[in-house]
């Protein structure tokens, strides 16, 4: 089989290293938006075991078509949202049951309708790369923010991975991982208290369809995921010089969301960081060969889908510190690939720095992230900038 002929510790560490980043970074919101809704511990284990497995399933089967690193993940914000609706709203689990579904249809049917498709197909280059940047950026100053509280945690971290950089440059971020927990372990600060050992089971829920949970759950929840999600995902791809059937996939996750929805999926999405990582050439030096990056990261979420609490656990069981470290670190070369492409244009550069700004900002109006109105931003600088009226002769 290719995929293992193309195989590397490289790929394997990337995948890795992205679940590592996603589930650590947003685990917790997910409980939490499962107990607003008064879910019972086998049902949060149930969104563990839907999550994972339609995450895993929509990671590896359209990788290994395509030979590209296609990822998606669970929308974090749409668990903010979910969250803090629940915890105000009453509703039950069956009512966000019927919320999901509404939503992953909605979702289904602007990807299979090519709708917005042809919306990404209107954003320039210089402002998708400045978006891709401004969402990664974040997370490459959390590397320094992070020396504050673990400073020799971090600068043996930064330490491993230059020098891995210049002698292993394939194996950095896995090198600098190693070192990393090696250095945690041995203070002692690995929480292995996280850990719970039990399997995942499916928990089916009958949907509630009500016009409350439609305004509340469902339409915000499709807003967020389309415009905090699937729109720097599809930034991520395009950045990463890949290029895929954008419509047919986000109509996948909305299949994948619609089925596993009574059982917990809430939101299968694009991904856009943890993408990142996997598209970058840490990942692999030869790009037709990082699908098996995003192989391996699917893979992992298969097994968390499997083992629930178990696999959550031994990920939340790192650091803070060290999740941040990795995941900058990881995602400097293509933090620095698309600030190149956003500001290598003249005509464009201020547009895309404001595009980078505002994302960056992390700003979040009406209740969408500032991914959204970075682009909105920067698009209307662009158009006042370059906008010629057509006039006749």
């Amino acid at each position: 089989m290719q995929f293992f002929k193309d195989f590397s510790l490289s790929a394997l560490s990337a995948g890795f290293v992205a679940v590592l980043v996603g589930v650590t970074s947003s685990v917790a919101l997910v409980f939490q938006a499962a107990q607003s809704f008064g879910a019972t511990p086998a049902q949060i284990s149930s969104w563990m075991w839907a999550l994972g497995w339609g995450i895993g399933l929509c990671c590896v089967v359209p990788s290994l078509i395509l030979r590209k690193p296609f990822m998606v993940a669970w929308s974090t914000p749409g668990a903010a949202v979910l969250a803090a609706a629940g915890a105000t709203g009453g509703f039950s689990m069956a009512e966000a049951v019927g919320a999901f579904m509404l939503s992953a249809a909605l979702i289904a049917l602007f990807g299979f309708s090519g709708w917005f498709e042809k919306l990404m197909d209107r954003i320039p280059a210089s402002i998708a790369a400045a978006l891709l940047a401004g969402v990664l950026a974040r997370f490459g100053l959390q590397v320094f923010e992070s020396a504050q509280t673990a400073l020799p945690l971090v600068l043996s971290m930064l330490l491993a991975y230059l020098l891995s950089r210049r002698l292993w440059p394939r194996y950095a971020v896995m090198v600098t991982l190693l070192v990393g927990v090696a250095w945690a372990a041995a203070q002692g600060h690995m929480q292995w208290t996280q850990v719970q050992w039990s399997l995942a089971m499916p928990v089916f829920v009958q949907p509630v369809f009500t016009w409350q949970a439609c305004i509340s759950l469902a339409l915000p929840l499709f807003v967020v995921t389309m415009a905090s999600q699937n729109l720097p995902g599809v930034a991520v791809m395009r950045a990463s010089g890949y290029a895929m059937p954008v419509s047919k996939l986000v109509g996948l996750t909305g299949v994948a969301t619609l089925v596993l929805a009574p059982f917990g999926a809430f939101g299968i999405n694009f991904a856009a960081i943890t993408a990142a990582i996997c598209m970058g050439p840490e990942a692999h030096a030869d790009a037709s060969k990082r699908y098996t990056a995003a192989v391996w990261c699917g893979l992992i979420y298969i097994l968390i889908g499997i083992f629930g609490a178990v696999v959550a656990g031994v990920l939340a069981a790192f650091p803070p510190e060290l999740v941040m470290a990795i995941a900058g670190l990881a995602l400097l070369g293509s933090i620095g690939g698309g600030l190149f492409v956003a500001l290598k244009e003249d005509s464009s550069r201020e547009a895309a720095m404001i595009t980078f700004l505002v994302t960056l900002s992390g700003v979040v109006l009406a209740g969408i992230g500032a991914a959204f109105w970075g682009v909105v931003a920067g698009s209307l600088a662009l158009f006042v900038q370059q906008y010629r009226p057509w006039r006749t002769k």
